[in-house]
Parts: C-alpha cells; sequence; structure tokens
C-alpha cells in the first residue's frame, strides 16, 4: 500500500505518469550530477528549464548545492519564473518532490553540488533522467564514471552532455570517442546537440537570465532549444537524434581515417573505458 503522501501509480501507465482526479499526468524529474566542478550544471539547468517553460511546461527548480549559485540566480532575477527551492539535506528531497507533484509540477529539475555525495545519490535516487556535463577533457570525462556508478547503482536512465565545446577542432571527437567510439547504443546517451563554449552563458548568469532570453536569437539559445527538444524526446522514450556519431563516422572515413570499431564488435560494452 502506499503511504499517505505518495501519490498511487497506475500500474497500467508508463513510468512517469502519477494519477490525480482528472487522469494520468506526465511527471518527470531531470537531475543534472557530475563529480567534477565547472562542468556547467547550473548553466545548463538554468538553460533546459527556461527551454521546458517556453515550450508550456510547468518547472521548478532545486538547489541542493551549498554554494547556491542557483539560487543566488534567482535573487538576481526576481520574482519570474521559474521559481528556484533551495532544498538541502538527504531527507528533504524525495518529500518536496512529492509536494510538488501535488502541486501540478509537470516537471522538476535539480541542480546539484560537485561530487558524489549524499545528497546527489539521493537526488539521482528520485530522478527519472540523470544528465551528466561533462566539458571535452580527458579529465572531465575521467570524472564521469563516479557519477555513472550511482545511476547504475539505481538503474537509472542517464545522458552525457558534452559542454563548452570548442568550435572547432578535434577535441569534441576525440571526447564523443572516450564515452564510447562509433557505437549504435552511444546515441540514446549522448545528448545532441553538444553546448558550443560562448560568453552567452555566462552573460545571461549575471543577469539573472537564461540564455534564451538574453539572446533569443543566437546560436547558445537555439543549442539549449534543441537539446531540450532531445531531453524531452528521452524522457517520453521517442526516438533520438544520433547524427554526431554518423557524421563523425562519415567525416573520418572521408580523411582516409578507419573509423573505430564498434562495440559489438570488440565485445566491449560502449562505456568499458570509463
Amino acid at each position: 500500500m502506499p503511504q499517505a503522501s505518495e501519490r498511487p501509480r497506475d500500474p497500467t501507465a508508463p513510468s512517469g505518469y502519477r494519477i490525480n482526479k482528472s487522469g494520468p499526468r506526465l511527471v518527470h524529474t531531470i537531475v543534472l550530477a557530475t563529480q567534477k566542478g565547472g562542468s556547467g550544471k547550473t548553466t545548463l539547468a538554468i538553460g533546459l528549464a527556461l527551454a521546458a517553460l517556453q515550450a508550456g511546461q510547468n518547472v521548478r527548480m532545486i538547489d541542493t548545492d551549498n554554494q547556491a549559485t542557483l539560487s543566488k540566480w534567482q535573487v538576481r532575477r526576481g520574482i519570474a519564473e521559474p521559481i528556484v527551492e533551495f532544498v538541502p539535506g538527504v531527507d528533504n528531497i524525495e518529500h518536496r518532490l512529492q509536494s510538488l507533484d501535488r502541486g501540478g509540477v509537470d516537471l522538476t529539475i535539480i541542480d546539484t553540488a560537485s561530487g558524489v555525495g549524499e545528497t546527489a545519490a539521493a537526488a539521482i535516487r528520485a530522478c527519472d533522467l540523470c544528465m551528466i556535463p561533462a566539458r571535452p577533457t580527458v579529465v572531465d570525462i575521467e570524472a564521469t564514471a563516479a557519477t555513472l556508478s550511482i545511476v547504475r547503482r539505481w538503474r537509472k536512465p542517464f545522458a552525457f552532455i558534452l559542454n563548452q565545446t570548442p568550435a572547432r577542432g578535434p577535441r569534441v571527437g576525440d571526447a564523443a570517442d572516450a564515452l564510447g567510439g562509433q557505437t549504435s547504443d552511444l546515441a540514446d546517451v549522448l545528448a545532441q546537440p553538444f553546448i558550443a563554449m560562448r560568453n552567452d552563458h555566462q552573460d545571461a548568469l549575471a543577469a539573472g537570465l537564461a540564455v534564451s532570453e538574453y539572446a533569443p536569437s543566437g546560436k547558445s539559445a537555439d543549442e539549449i532549444r534543441q537539446l531540450w527538444q532531445w531531453t524531452r524526446a528521452r524522457l517520453d522514450d521517442q526516438p533520438v537524434r544520433a547524427a554526431f556519431p554518423i557524421d563523425r563516422a562519415r567525416a573520418r572515413s572521408d580523411a582516409g581515417v578507419e573509423p573505430a570499431a564498434p562495440c559489438r564488435e570488440t565485445g566491449l560494452s560502449w562505456d568499458a573505458g570509463l
């Protein structure tokens, strides 16, 4: 029997649905988490929240980081949505998510501190999708392993976001290869598009805005809107775009470079190197 504080699930409804008087309603919780600091979790959380809000979602944000970067952004922003709540402590996260569910929230995005502490683990345990940002550096890619181990422990869906990527050069492709090479299954966990390094993101953060508000016609805003579309498709179990691995393999072939062997040919899982 469900506890009094929980909304019962319909056993015939897809994961993520809750039952209320008006019928099933889709409710999702996204967590941005990674061990490495400086990966852009807060900026991505804000961008995704505003893109979802502009797409008609009822969005709330939760800040679990004692540095309170997201909460300070809300202070600069004022009373405009999305509302940010500071929720410290392991025991408070799931209770607050249940309250937001009862209040009619469609999407909650949780920003976590860097590291793999108990609070981040509790957020991952309560989420529907854990998004793991990483800059295209060896250190960042290696740091994803600690977060991934928690995700696997709770058998949660996840996705990597390559963030702060350079406009040119092989670094982005090398980072994608490090996350799995040219594999068919990587398409489901490597978010598209990659988010390029531009000043718009930090300028928007300083102004209490999202990049889609700060420069709505800019490339950064367009990338974030596309990232939300990819994320929404993943949450809804819809096909996701897999253009990058295909294009990269084609580019390697055109350049006379033999593409990396797919994992199914080597006998290794796509993330065996993490």
